[in-house]
């Protein structure tokens, strides 16, 4: 193949290249090259090292040109020369010498005149290859259907210029311009009939059929290339003597192989890529096809892209389980080294033409419809039994000996799923683009099966893969187009590559399996499938097939479809293949069927002969009878002595610890990961989960029927507190109470769920979460189950969780949670993709994110170390034990393997225990591993002080076997007296753990428990204790192993089904914490990480998980890195998986440390180099030397031990490697030394070593093209299929939820499956809303996490029913004077008005909030010139209010995220979940005091139309309705009330629909332009009233100012629109109500009097209505005299005194009634930000109106933390950056250069005069006596001034001044009403300060002239300030002066 360079070909013309390679190939001493073209598909993607490519090179380019140069003509090797064309002709490719187009595409939709008899033909060009040339031909002269009865000779014409009448092709293709190299024929150049689609256009039709009656099916006249082999002699022109020219008589076999070579070779590239294979952008020499002009652009090279000349390495492990059926698996294996080659009985090839392609000798004939006898004595001939796999087509009877051999449709479906086109290709047009072919298929499988090793299994998952990429590649050119949508006519590409036909497709199979030594038969038949297995058959008893695993048997005849079957008669694969199709209860009663009709005694008497000194049994005894007296001392003594612990502790290990209930990092965010689901489920529009209706959390956790996993969620329940936390339980917890909260999916689960279910239903304000652990486990469906019904736990899960009352309960959340997610992901899932939680990853992009101390392992960190660089594999499998197995396979072929492997196994731990008992003659007996295992099994115990051991799990699926496995290693055990060193525990899912007496007596002591009674229920009690736990059942189902597992043997688990969850799940057992204080060298040399975290992959975690932490290279590592010579090489610790962090704490307790200490007599024991040189120490058994540090427990830093074992360790100063701190070692020597060596202590720093089965870890170990385990490709579970074949490889890179994208696309339920029925058009029903899903790592942590989600979400609901209020005392309390005189009596329940009247006006603030405002002076307090600023120090003038959490009551306002039934449509929710409708409506209204008119904008929806008149013809805003005074109604509230509000569209508190206990209310919320959208998005029903835009950085006061303004106004317009109704205007109701936006709940107190005395009274507080306190309110005799009505604010600390007089005429705040009209000439302030409240208190009650307080009334505020004030920052007007600016800038001289700032003056003003106000009034500082006289408003000075407010207005009320001398006078914008005569009536101290505020500076100087201020005050130039603005905006001017 490589004659071309660059990927340009030579000229080199192709008759001399034919013959060139056929005199190669007579040459070459290689018969036949090996099939190149499976590597394409198979191998592709791996490169060989150039070691091995390189040494096939030479060969490899000589078959290789053979190969393609034969392909190209049968033709003798002389040169055709073409007649020159006639001058002046055209000679363009395509067109005829008359320069007519002839292309199809150019000419397909013209008329074209066709004379009778003729038919239109596509003619190909070798010049191109992408064009069909359209001729008419006479039909005569073209075969018939069966490619028979042409006429010699030919007939044609031109459709182009017309020219007719061409009676020699040779002269048409002239005429054509075909330019031929080779003689023409029309056989070679007429490919396909041309025939008109629906629209008229001529396409492509079929193709012709050139055949012939001697060499059937040899002829590749169809194939892309210009060749033919073989040609008739009538159709070629060919004679016999040129032809035998081609095939000298001296090596007659030869031809024959390179013919079949050719026609391979020519009609591969229907399935590969379209242009040859590309290697960087350039073809690999070794790849390039020699190209003639004709397939220069279509023809793919036959080689991929693959450069491997050397053998097939050994890949494909299994065959998965994969039809729709549960029982069919295909589980194959072969061979990759040696194709069979298809030959005579004889073996040589005696008539060429027939039995070389044809295949061995005829059998004797069966009729097609005759069935094929089984032969007798099949199994015990062949020791297997034949699995016959069906194929293509039909499939003949089987009668006879049927059960001697086992059929399966898997290859049929598997056939029939590729050739369906997946719904992801029918973009590229189903027309152009078509399925592969049958004839295709069955050559890839056997290019496949080819490929095998004979210990190899295939996987149907691969050949889907090959089928996937042939069927890709054929089409690559196709798909591009498709995909880049070129929109030009595209030619019809697969034309150019003709499918192979079937008359090829026997000897193209034959070429391929020619070289695989045998392993791979092809049988061709000629008329029925029967044909070929009777030969078949007949083969198998002669004995011919003992190399052969694998028969093909090919029926293709002509004229119809091929059928074709596939036979596995390899006895290995045979028996896999055979076991994989049981059911798991099918495997489980055919082992127990073999045990109890003693099948099993022959293997039992077999074993007893291998041994040379007789029975295993027989020497057992005699060991026993020798030994009895005197075997306790030397084992057991160690261990029974140390378990009564001494007082002192001095001998006892003190490595012992079970792990208590603690959170670690990642539970802790998984559970976070949980709860913000939750949440999005509830904050989601669908209105699915409603959380703020919850009050509290109940919980069932389902498990699977495991004894051992029930009561270990128990212990993690119990020991979690969880249930004390949700208060589901109270403080003296019970067994039997714990037991309420966990299920066992077992018989009587259907009981304690229909309490869960009645419960939920009876308590609909709990939230109920069904966890279902292990939610792989038991997924069938109820309805569809294949077991019997008797077993009422299948399907059980489905019965229970799927159940109709727990899908439309709205308090149930389901949480499925469980390590192996997949089958949970399927098309049908129920769960949401958004609804997935998976456990994060411990590293994104090498930063460690939670900070852990326990290194986990699982899969990917297990798979990890078995990759070079890794001294310590963790995964393994035993070679002996394999090799044994496969041999005694093929003598016991009835017996199951399982029973084989058993009791192999069985045989290997008893010989191993006897050796280690001292009878070493059985060593030999034994395989290396388990005599490790067995070794540092009884070894364990004795190194520890305590007598702590190590535990082995050995994994039996089968029960019956468990438990022969379990008597047999007792009984071995009593024997050899080891019945104290290590308990054998049998582990049956459905039963409790039973352990020895002498056992749980050491466990109560290790764990000091007192309670006699008890025993260990759970695995994870068992830590410590030295063991074997024989671990059975069909599947693990959740239970935990402890931390001294050191073995996890499951060489015995049932390797033939293939399925990921179910190796997942096994593997899964030896997952593992490893505590991160792993002490290797790496932190002391600092050698730099070399793993790097891009290469590691994780299936289990999102994104890509590290695996681990770092590894250390050897070529690195100053110290050389041995293998000790233990059988536990293996298993030191871990090489290079330390957390290099950790290491430094650890190099102090080193140093302390004696080379003693250090070394060991453990073969798991590691030192490190520099002792080692100082050190020999001999012991019993050898030492492990290894590249670690000596691993020290890490209990030793903790101060409890440490104090224990009275241990001083004095940090040295020099290195722990020095001699000097090795001398230093502690007093204890002794105890240290035990402590190190502990077996218990070493296994929980290091994963246990897995022992599998080969099969499985071939396939856990090799990685498929994408760079995951093969494990991953694997189907994922059993009830679940392949959607298509036709599906892409899972990428290394995926994550995990990407993972589950890939599976809800490719997998689908079967019919056992329970999801299988949940299916729905529209495809997001079929999503369940309240479903979850948490998948994790298996021993991770997943049920920790869960519990501490269910704590978190309980107090997230809490917290959601919970609101923190303000808490605060009212100040000032000692100011107000103490009065024995009360007005009403606490009972009264309204103020009566005459009385109140009466009632002095309390100018002291007492609102909490004003803690920080200047005192309002009066003469009625008793003003004390204590310091008042000390209830609040400066610093704490920031600090957070007082505070206290209120759960929320039923009458609470709520904020948008609220959602419950009730008010939906009050939040304008309609069920359609669509926003009301609103409209905008001008309101304008003028104001003189703004001298302008105000236009203000209402946003009224649709449903609050009501409240509004409009004008009738052009719906104008008229004005709102207002209702009577006299009007009385219980579900109407009369005052509309307006909520001003800013920057709080999410958290203010407007949903009043509970608080007014759904009672009508108009509700109007005041807000800025610029806000309108936001508020209007979140509360689309609310009517809103937009301020102007001219207020967008006002303050509230400029909204209370325009809600009084505005609600006058509307009350003026009301009272005429009724008037004229005939109502008198006084009784149009005038109030209205101002809330703030904070307001969250009301209370009322309820006082008794029914005391003896008057006087005596008992009170109490409740929450109440909004409505309650309104209505009661708006009840109030002569309620219109009351201008102002307010309530108290909320204190816990509220005393009776203040609530005896239940009436005050004071300040009221935050939530008032508002007498619109009494208020009428009394304005808010519109430029106030702060105060504005009291400001205008203070104005109410100088102007004579009063003003009611209802003290048994009270409000809360919530704390909330955005918005309102806070929303105005003062920043600097130049820069943006933000620098906070102090207070003391918000002033500047006028005209100075100082930094203006972008803030309202007024609030500049504010600010300055809260924080500075000193510097104007130095004599008011905490000079109570001597106030500031404020005129006409109140601003506030700060609490260390006091203020004096007096109203310039005529007849208004002021205190009286007489005896009082003011300190400093404030003029503020001072009216007209301000005269000078007026200021003359106030003394003032002498240096007594003025400040006068003006808008202007203008102004200033008329207020001073006007006012006369010059004549008692001195003003300077330097006195005049202004605020720190810019002059557009406004700023306000200062002029402050000294009184003379």
């Amino acid at each position: 193949m490589g004659n071309s360079y660059a990927g340009q070909l030579k000229t080199t013309r192709f008759e001399e290249v034919l013959h060139n390679s056929i005199e190669a190939s007579l040459r070459s001493n290689n018969l036949v090259p090996r099939p190149i073209f499976s590597q394409l598909y198979l191998e592709a993607e791996q490169q060989l090292s150039s070691l091995e490519a390189g040494s096939r090179a030479d060969n490899e380019e000589e078959e290789e040109e053979e190969e393609e140069e034969g392909s190209e003509s049968s033709s003798p090797p002389f040169s055709y020369q073409m007649k020159p064309p006639p001058e002046g002709c055209c000679t363009t490719d395509g067109f005829c010498q008359a320069g007519k187009d002839l292309r199809l595409v150019s000419i397909s939709n013209e008329h074209i005149e066709v004379p009778s008899g003729f038919l239109l033909v596509g003619a190909k060009s070798p010049n191109l290859p992408d064009h069909l040339l359209v001729c008419a031909v006479d039909k005569r002269f073209l075969p018939d259907d069966n490619g028979r009865n042409a006429l010699l000779g030919f007939s044609g014409n031109c459709v182009g210029c017309g020219k007719k009448g061409f009676c020699y092709f040779t002269e048409f293709s002239n005429h054509i311009n075909l330019k031929l190299t080779t003689q023409p024929k029309k056989q070679k150049h007429l490919k396909y009939y041309l025939v008109r689609n629906a629209q008229g256009a001529l396409t492509k039709g079929s193709v012709i059929c050139w055949k012939g009656a001697e060499f059937r099916g040899r002829q590749s006249s169809s194939s892309t290339c210009s060749s033919t082999l073989f040609q008739l002699p009538e159709g070629s022109g060919l004679s016999g003597s040129t032809s035998s020219e081609l095939l000298p008589a001296a090596n007659p076999s030869a031809p024959a192989g390179t013919q079949q070579t050719a026609a391979a070779i020519d009609h591969i590239p229907s399935t590969a890529a379209f242009s040859s294979a590309v290697y960087n952008g350039k073809e690999s020499p070794k790849q390039q096809l020699v190209k003639n002009n004709l397939s220069a652009l279509t023809r793919p090279s036959v080689l991929g892209t693959l450069t491997n000349s050397g053998p097939p390495k050994k890949r494909h492990k299994g065959w998965s389980p994969e039809s729709p059926s549960s029982t069919e698996t295909w589980n194959l294996q072969l061979n990759p080294q040696v194709p069979n080659r298809i030959k005579n009985d004889g073996g040589s090839l005696s008539s060429l033409p027939h039995s070389a392609l044809v295949g061995p000798a005829s059998s004797p004939m069966v009729g097609s419809g005759e069935p094929v006898s089984v032969p007798d004595n099949l199994l015990k001939i062949c020791k297997a039994k034949p699995v016959i796999f069906k194929g293509h087509g039909n499939f003949p009877y089987l009668c006879g000996n049927i059960n001697d051999v086992i059929v399966s449709p898997l290859l049929y479906t598997c056939y029939r799923n590729s050739q369906s086109l997946s719904r992801a290709y029918e973009q590229y047009g189903a027309s152009t683009i078509q399925p592969i072919s049958e004839e295709m298929q069955l050559l890839l499988t056997v290019y496949y099966l080819v490929q095998l090793a004979s210990d190899q299994v295939p996987l149907i998952e691969d050949l889907e893969q090959i089928f996937m990429r042939s069927w890709r590649e054929s089409h690559l050119s196709e798909i591009r187009q498709y995909q880049q949508a070129i929109p030009q006519t595209f030619p019809q590409v697969p034309s150019q590559i003709a499918p192979v036909t079937s008359a090829q497709l026997p000897w193209l199979a034959g070429l391929a399996a020619s070289s695989c030594n045998d392993s791979v038969h092809i049988i061709e038949c000629s008329y029925s499938l029967a044909e070929g297995l009777s030969e078949m058959f007949k083969l198998l008893i002669e004995g011919k097939l003992i190399k052969t695993n694998y028969v093909v048997i090919i029926c293709a005849s002509r004229n119809r479809a091929i059928d074709s079957c596939i036979v596995i008669t390899g006895k290995y694969q045979a028996r896999v293949l055979s076991e994989s199709m049981l059911t798991p209860s099918d495997y489980q009663k055919e082992v127990n069927y073999q045990l109890v009709t003693g099948k099993v005694e022959t293997l039992g008497s077999f074993f007893s002969t291998l041994c040379p000194e007789g029975d295993i049994d027989l020497l057992l005894e005699k060991f026993y009878q020798e030994n009895q007296g005197h075997i306790s001392s030397s084992l057991s003594a160690s261990v029974n002595k140390p378990t009564a612990v001494n007082g002192t502790g001095a001998a006892a290990c003190t490595s012992y610890e079970i792990e208590r209930h603690q959170i670690r990092p990642f539970q802790l965010a998984v559970a976070q990961k949980l709860l913000s689901h939750i949440c999005s489920i509830a904050d989601s529009s669908t209105q699915n989960l409603d959380l703020g209706s919850f009050e509290k959390i109940d919980f069932l956790i389902c498990v699977p029927p495991s004894e051992v996993t029930y009561q270990q969620t128990l212990f993690h329940l119990w020991h979690s507190g969880i249930l004390l936390e949700l208060g589901l339980e109270k403080e003296h917890l019970t067994k039997q109470r714990v037991e309420q909260y966990v299920m066992k999916l077992d018989a009587e689960a259907q009981i304690k769920f229909k309490v869960f279910l009645q419960n939920s239903m009876q308590n609909p304000h709990t939230l109920f979460v069904l966890i279902h652990d292990h939610a792989h486990w038991d997924l069938m469906s109820a309805m569809h189950s294949l077991y019997p019904q008797t077993e009422l736990s299948t399907g059980l899960v489905d019965r229970l969780l799927n159940c109709r009352e727990v899908k439309e309960a709205p308090n149930i959340v389901t949480l499925h949670v469980t390590s192996f997610p997949y089958a949970l992901q399927t098309q049908h899932t129920h769960i949401s993709p958004y609804n997935e939680i998976h456990w994060p990853s411990s590293y994104s992009n090498g930063v460690d994110l939670y900070h852990e101390n326990k290194k986990y392992f699982g899969l990917s960190e297990f798979i990890e170390s078995t990759l070079s660089g890794h001294s310590i594999p963790l995964l393994r499998y035993d070679s002996s034990f394999e090799a044994m197995v496969m041999a005694l396979g093929k003598r016991f072929p009835r017996l199951h393997s399982a029973v084989i492997r058993t009791f192999v196994l069985i045989q290997h731990y008893s010989a191993a225990m006897m050796a280690v008992c001292g009878l070493s003659q059985m060593k030999n007996y034994t395989s290396v591993e388990t005599l490790e295992i067995t070794q540092n099994l009884i070894n364990s115990s004795r190194q520890c002080p305590s007598g702590h051991g190590l535990m082995v799990v050995l994994r039996i699926p089968c029960t019956p076997l468990a438990a022969v496995a379990y008597e047999r290693l007792y009984n071995v055990r009593e024997r050899l007296a080891l019945e104290d060193n290590f308990e054998i525990i049998l582990g049956n899912p459905n039963s409790g753990i039973t352990i020895g007496k002498h056992f749980v007596e050491q466990l109560k002591v290790w764990q000091k428990i007192e309670d006699v009674d008890w025993r260990p229920q759970t695995y994870l009690e068992l830590e410590g204790l030295p063991c074997i736990l024989i671990f059975s059942g069909m599947d693990p189902q959740g239970e935990s192993l402890p931390r001294s597992l050191r073995y996890c043997d499951l060489r015995l688990i049932n390797s033939s089904s293939l399925v990921r969850t179910t190796l997942e799940q096994e593997l899964g057992l030896a997952a593992y914490f490893v505590s991160s204080e792993i002490h290797t060298e790496k932190a002391v040399v600092n050698d730099v990480l070399e793993s790097d975290p891009e290469k590691l992959s994780s299936t289990d975690n999102e994104d890509e998980e590290i695996a681990t932490e770092g590894s250390t290279s050897e070529k690195r590592s100053p110290m050389k890195r041995e293998r000790s010579r233990s059988h536990d090489s293996a298993s030191s610790s871990l090489s290079s998986k330390a957390s290099s962090k950790t290491l430094r704490s650890s190099l102090l307790r080193d140093t302390a440390k004696s080379p003693h200490q250090v070394l060991s007599n453990s073969a798991e024991e590691t030192t490190n180099n520099y002792e080692r040189q100082k050190q020999k120490v001999d012991k019993g058994a050898q030492t492990t030397i290894s590249k670690h540090l000596p691993p020290v427990t890490e209990q030793l830093d903790t101060k409890q031990n440490i104090k224990s074992a009275q241990i001083s360790i004095t940090s040295s100063s020099s290195s722990p490697f020095s001699s000097s701190s090795s001398s230093s070692a502690p007093t204890h020597n002794s105890f240290i030394l035990q402590t190190s060596q502990c077996s218990m202590t070493k296994a929980s720093k290091q994963p246990p070593i897995v022992f599998l089965p080969k099969l499985v870890y071939d396939i856990i170990t090799s990685t498929d093209s994408s760079g995951l385990p093969k494990s991953s490709s694997l189907l994922p579970y059993h009830s679940v299929m392949w959607a298509s074949s036709f599906r892409p490889l899972m990428s290394k890179m995926m994550t995990c939820t990407e993972q589950s994208l890939y599976y809800r696309q490719w997998t689908v339920p079967k019919p056992i499956h329970m999801d299988y029925n949940n299916r729905n058009e529209g495809r997001m029903d079929t999503f369940h809303p309240r479903r979850l899903l948490l998948s994790g790592p298996p021993q991770i942590g997943k049920t920790g996490a869960y519990l501490q989600f269910l704590s978190i979400l309980s107090r997230m609901l809490i917290r959601l029913t919970e609101v923190d209020v303000y808490d605060e005392e009212e100040i000032n309390i000692n100011i107000k004077e103490e009065s024995d005189q009360y007005y009403h009596q606490p009972g009264d329940m309204w103020p009566d008005l005459e009385t109140f009247k009466k009632m002095p006006f309390d100018y002291t603030i007492h609102d909490p909030k004003y803690e920080d405002a200047s005192l309002i002076c009066s003469k009625l307090q008793t003003i004390s010139s204590e310091d008042r600023s000390m209830s609040r120090r400066q610093e704490d003038m920031y600090t957070r209010r007082q505070t206290t959490r209120m759960r929320l009551s039923k009458y609470a306002a709520y904020n948008t995220y609220h959602h419950c039934e009730q008010c939906h449509q009050y939040m304008g929710f309609n069920p359609r979940y669509q926003l009301y409708e609103s409209t905008l409506h001008a309101f304008a209204f003028s104001y003189s005091m703004l001298g302008e008119e105000i236009q203000l904008h209402f946003i009224i929806p649709k449903s609050k139309e009501h409240h509004f008149v409009f004008s009738q013809p052009g719906r104008q805003l008229e004005s709102m309705r207002l209702p009577l005074v006299t009007d009385k109604s219980e579900d109407y509230i009369k005052s509309p009330t307006f909520t001003p509000t800013t920057g709080r569209h999410e958290h203010g508190l407007f949903n009043l629909y509970h608080a007014m206990d759904g009672a009508s209310h108009l509700h109007v919320l005041v807000v800025k332009e610029y806000e309108m959208a936001i508020y209007k998005k979140y509360w689309p029903n609310h009517i809103m009233l937009v301020l102007p835009s001219i207020f967008n950085s006002a303050g509230v006061g400029a909204a209370h100012f325009l809600i009084k303004e505005l609600s006058y106004h509307n009350l003026e317009l009301e009272r005429n629109r009724q008037e004229e109704l005939g109502i008198k205007p006084q009784d149009i109701w005038p109030f209205i109500v101002i809330s703030d936006d904070s307001c969250v709940m009301w209370n009322a107190v309820e006082v008794d009097c029914s005391g003896d005395r008057k006087s005596d009274y008992t009170w109490t507080e409740r929450n109440v209505s909004l409505k309650q306190i309104l209505q009661h309110i708006e009840a109030t005799p002569n309620v219109t005299h009351y201008a102002l009505i307010g309530m108290r604010k909320w204190s816990s600390k509220t005393n009776s005194a203040e609530i005896k007089e239940p009436f005050s005429c004071c300040h009221v705040h935050d939530f008032i009634m508002l007498n619109v009209d009494l208020t009428q000439n009394v304005q808010y302030n519109q430029n106030r930000f702060t105060c504005d409240d009291v400001d205008f208190n203070l104005r109410v009650h100088s102007a004579g109106l009063l003003i009611c307080r209802f003290n048994h009334f009270s409000v809360m505020k919530k704390q909330i933390a955005v918005g309102g004030q806070r929303s105005f920052h003062i920043k600097s007007k130049v820069s943006d950056t933000p620098v906070s600016i102090s207070p003391a800038q918000y002033i500047c001289a006028p005209d100075s250069k100082h930094t203006f700032l972008a803030a309202p003056a007024q609030l500049l003003l504010e600010k300055y005069l809260q924080y500075h106000s000193h510097r104007f009034f130095p004599l008011s500082l905490k000079n109570y006596s001597h106030p500031v006289l404020s005129v006409d408003c109140y601003l506030n000075l700060g609490p260390q001034i006091a203020v004096c407010y007096v109203s310039s207005r005529p007849h208004s009320l002021n205190i009286s001044s007489s005896g009082l001398t003011f300190s400093g006078l404030l003029l503020y914008l001072c009216d007209s009403f301000v005269v000078a005569s007026f200021l003359k009536k106030f003394h003032f101290l002498k240096g007594a300060t003025l400040c006068v505020i003006c808008q202007d500076r203008n102004s200033l100087r008329q207020t001073v002239v006007r006012l006369e201020l010059e004549d008692e005050w001195q003003f300077r130039l330097r006195d005049e300030f202004q605020t720190a603005n810019a002059k557009e905006d406004r700023p306000l001017f200062f002029l402050t002066g000294r009184h003379i």
